[in-house]
């Protein structure tokens, strides 16, 4: 065996990632994608959702298997739920177990609460809080002792600092109940559910070129976008063996924003 190979198993093995399987939903682009390309670099093989990104969520699996994993992709709907309990059915079955979910895949519907929709409101509901839940209700069902459940929220849980954000801050609160409800019911199974609140970040949703960045920047305590990666590290230690006394938590990574 070269060392590299040897080097790489080895920090598999730390992070206790080694042989585990992941689902990560909105995994072919932004935070979804890094999280993805993380936890395969930790040792995880990788099932990963997308809705609309078939090409991309390709390459990203191309790019797994390019670190020695194994890599699924699969088509998921947040706003279907069958489609959300049904890739975690596949992810398990595919792979023959299931250790860990990363629910990212979300949607932003931003604007003045009078020009908000119905349809905007059931979408965004139905992406952001529904299928995370189903998601976590399909996952347990496979999970043993070491399971991982990461949700991805947002920054505008404990400061919305702009407005516009009133469905989008409903939404991604929920994650918060949900998630230390869980913790409190699936401690004695040995399972974790945490959540991490990124802040702006430059993804394609939000690039840090965009028109409103340096406004975003200048809310935060660094003065600049997190970069995909930074939150990737997070969800991947919480995923991993030294997170697994980590359980309830809602975790910052924001730069200072909420600070």
């Amino acid at each position: 065996m070269s060392t590299k190979t040897t080097e790489t198993t080895d920090m598999a093995d730390r992070n206790g990632l080694y042989g585990r399987v992941a689902l990560v939903t909105g995994g072919s682009r932004g935070i979804g994608e890094a999280v993805a390309l993380r936890l395969a670099r930790d040792g995880a093989d990788v099932a990963l959702t997308h809705r609309d990104s078939a090409e991309r969520a390709a390459r990203v699996a191309d790019r797994i298997e390019a670190l020695g994993r194994r890599a699924l992709v699969v088509r998921a709907d947040g706003a279907d739920p069958a489609a959300v309990r049904a890739a975690v059915g596949t992810a398990a079955a595919e792979f023959g177990r299931l250790d860990i979910l990363v629910n990212n895949a979300g949607v932003a519907a931003l604007g003045p609460i009078d020009g908000v929709t119905r349809e905007d409101v059931d979408r965004t509901l139905y992406v952001n809080v529904r299928a995370p839940y189903l998601a976590c209700q399909a996952a347990v069902a496979h999970m043993g002792e070491g399971g991982r459940i990461v949700t991805v929220g947002s920054c505008v849980v404990e400061r919305v600092a702009f407005p516009g954000a009133s469905l989008y801050a409903a939404g991604k609160a929920a994650l918060t109940g949900l998630t230390k409800a869980l913790a409190r019911e699936l401690g004695p199974r040995g399972i974790t559910a945490n959540l991490v609140h990124p802040g702006p970040v430059d993804t394609e949703m939000n690039p840090a070129d965009g028109p409103d960045a340096e406004y975003q920047s200048g809310l935060t305590a660094l003065g600049r976008y997190g970069r995909p990666e930074e939150i990737a590290a997070t969800v991947a230690h919480l995923a991993g063996a030294q997170g697994r006394y980590i359980t309830g938590a809602s975790i910052a990574v924001d730069g200072g924003f909420t600070a």
